[in-house]
């Protein structure tokens, strides 16, 4: 049972995860082309709480997977599809760190001494920035999927049928 708590909540914390870089790559195709002053208003702006929220959510999901990736090391074929996902889940923060918060860096800085000079700063930075999201979203959506394999390969391929179902609900009735 611990198990299945276990994934229930690390699938969740990656799928909000996921809506943080989700969201990212279907603002990018509009907000590239905006002016430097629209862009660095959106961005300044808009994100605090992608940062604060989202930040949570992606360092929960790389915990959980690898609680997970222990709990489930004796489960083959579940084990490697649950440390690929672990793995991405990994790799995508730190594809956020290479890419992403050297931007966030830089224009914070640029706030503190210069903030008349932001929009052209996120100018000059807004590709690193909006294809480094994308990039994240890639690896975490692999992640999920390896995740949400590693379930599949445990399911009965005919789901056990009703007495399957109603043993189940017997089960967790009792508790």
């Amino acid at each position: 049972m611990l198990v299945k708590i276990w994934r229930f909540i690390t699938l969740t914390l990656v799928a909000l995860a996921l809506t943080m870089e989700s969201a990212h790559v279907l603002e990018l195709p509009q907000k590239i082309h905006y002016e430097a002053q629209m862009y660095s208003a959106v961005n300044t702006t808009l994100y605090r709480y992608f940062a604060i929220i989202g930040g949570a959510y992606q360092v929960g999901s790389i915990v959980f997977a690898a609680v997970l990736v222990v709990l489930v090391r004796k489960r083959s074929p579940s084990f490697g599809w649950t440390v690929a996902g672990a793995l991405c889940m990994l790799l995508a923060f730190g594809v956020w760190l290479a890419v992403v918060e050297p931007v966030n860096m830089k224009i914070s800085e640029v706030l503190q001494a210069a903030p008349a000079s932001v929009p052209g700063v996120w100018s000059r930075l807004r590709y690193r920035w909006e294809y480094g999201h994308a990039a994240g979203f890639v690896v975490q959506l692999f992640g999920l999927c390896a995740l949400l394999l590693s379930v599949l390969v445990e399911t009965p391929k005919d789901g056990g049928g009703p007495a399957a179902s109603a043993e189940v609900y017997r089960q967790l009735s009792a508790k």
